[in-house]
């Protein structure tokens, strides 16, 4: 969210040809398989990668991020955000002007009119945004092997339970992972409707 949202209003205050080209570049990566990209930053953040040797041509000592926190954070990150971008991008897209020209009117400062007008109204982008990078990242199991192997979240700690015969454990946290993702989709359907339905009545 804290890196979306500024992008998808810089998005906005683009003419539409430079929004499309930089939209393009957010997407471009996807066509790439999940799994190659996952490796591309396992080589950038390994000891002896990209990064370290970008730090010792520059004299700079090096780092140590992979298998960290810090390497399943990027990935993460990278993986997910345009899941976060697109739907902001496009409830800030369809937001009337007119509202924020009229609390500019009324006397609003920019930081009043944000929290007040620009941010209720792209709520619903925001709910959707949260819903597509809630999902799959609930359930990944790819990144957080290959750059940390470790059972940090359920989609990972239930392939570890079932790597070890304990098919049991698996199937009770896989009930309770469903359960989880049902419960947050409910809420944030329904929250998307409220948020509608205020919007059709301003």
């Amino acid at each position: 969210f804290l890196l979306a949202y500024p992008l998808g209003l810089v998005l906005c205050s683009l003419n539409l040809k430079k929004s499309n080209f930089v939209i393009f570049l957010f997407i471009l990566p996807m066509w790439m398989n999940f799994l190659l990209r996952t490796m591309a930053w396992q080589l950038i953040l390994s000891n002896n990668g990209v990064l370290n040797t970008l730090l010792g041509f520059l004299h700079l000592p090096k780092v140590h991020i992979i298998y960290t926190f810090q390497a399943v954070l990027i990935g993460m990150v990278y993986d997910y955000l345009p899941f976060m971008i697109l739907p902001l991008y496009t409830t800030l897209e369809k937001l009337d002007k007119s509202y924020l020209e009229a609390a500019a009117d009324l006397g609003a400062s920019p930081v009043i009119t944000f929290m007040k007008v620009t941010l209720p109204l792209s709520m619903p982008g925001l709910i959707s945004g949260v819903t597509m990078v809630f999902l799959p990242s609930m359930t990944n199991y790819v990144i957080l092997d290959m750059l940390y192997n470790s059972t940090y979240i359920m989609g990972s700690l239930i392939g570890s339970y079932f790597h070890a015969y304990d098919w049991n454990s698996g199937s009770m946290i896989s009930i309770v992972l469903l359960a989880i993702i049902f419960l947050v989709t409910w809420a944030t359907n329904g929250f998307s409707e409220e948020e509608t339905t205020r919007g059709a009545f301003l």
